[in-house]
């Protein structure tokens, strides 16, 4: 999806605004996500430490060293909930990084709950200079599984926040994960008919994986039945399985941005898929939907 945006090659840099989650705000927060493990999903250079141009230009040498040149460099604020400040701290924070001469858009992930008019109207006339999109951690359909995993929102939020941010002409991306507890592959499968329903430009989807000192951790080791992978874990053959299931009833109309994840391991308690890495699995999903003679969409219900 973003070739054809900008026509060239475009690489992602992920910064840190420091931004706190509400939903683990200690002011007002509900105690986070029990899978959650926010150290888990920042490289190594951005930092909240530094401010977002040196984040930026670090992560600028940081892939030039390891031969990633690109067109066109996109900001990405993925750690934290990227909107939980006042209309006027963000338009700030904002500013900042679209005003840096090698960035040419923005990628702002958040939470559905954390959204508003103001915020998106604000949203809307950044767009309007340089590319501007918002990526929801939506993570189910469900609102049984949302309210177990303490998640601080419902469904009916994830529908409203994107269909007000599409309202306005702005991309969304949605991010879903698989195998959280009480979820089995039908129910994954059944909900993508929700999921098309969704007016998003691009998905995410990514195996669960169980991180130390969280809440879930916790749970697994007590209730391994509530999960897919058990206390043994289910293969990576059966995960590709899934993806196959979920693409083939999945719009074509939704670009893949992400279909596994790979955590720093010191972080990581369990991971389903024993460590193999997303290209090795990416191979095993394309080989499977060839074989098949499958594609995105051909058992959509249009």
């Amino acid at each position: 999806m973003m070739r054809q945006r900008f026509g060239g090659r475009v690489q992602k840099l992920s910064i840190d605004a420091a931004m706190v989650c509400p939903n683990r705000d200690a002011r007002g927060g509900r105690g986070g996500c029990t899978f959650c493990l926010n150290e888990a999903f920042s490289p190594s250079y951005c930092r909240g430490v530094k401010s977002l141009c040196e984040q930026i230009d670090e992560g600028l040498r940081f892939h030039l060293s390891r031969g990633r040149s690109a067109d066109y460099y996109v900001a990405y604020l993925q750690a934290g909930t990227n909107t939980n400040a006042s209309v006027d701290r963000l338009r700030k924070l904002y500013a900042e990084v679209l005003d840096h001469p090698r960035i040419s858009g923005l990628i702002i992930g958040t939470r559905p709950d954390a959204v508003s008019s103001e915020k998106l109207d604000m949203l809307a006339d950044f767009s309007t200079k340089k590319y501007v999109a918002v990526e929801y951690g939506v993570e189910s359909t469900s609102d049984a599984t949302l309210s177990h995993v303490n998640r601080g929102h419902s469904f009916d939020d994830a529908r409203w926040a994107i269909g007000a941010t599409r309202e306005r002409g702005i991309d969304v991306g949605a991010h879903f994960i698989l195998g959280l507890p009480n979820e089995r592959p039908e129910q994954l499968i059944e909900q993508t008919d929700k999921i098309n329903e969704l007016d998003i430009n691009y998905i995410k989807f990514h195996q669960l994986q169980i991180f130390r000192s969280t809440p879930m951790a916790e749970e697994w080791a007590l209730h391994p039945e509530r999960f897919m992978f058990g206390a043994e874990g289910f293969s990576a053959s059966s995960y590709v399985d899934l993806l196959v299931a979920i693409l083939r009833r999945l719009a074509p109309t939704i670009s893949l941005d992400r279909l596994f994840a790979l955590a720093p391991r010191h972080l990581t308690l369990h991971s389903p898929l024993g460590g193999l890495r997303p290209d090795i699995l990416k191979n095993m999903l394309v080989s499977r939907m060839l074989s098949g003679g499958f594609v995105q969409g051909d058992l959509y219900n249009y």
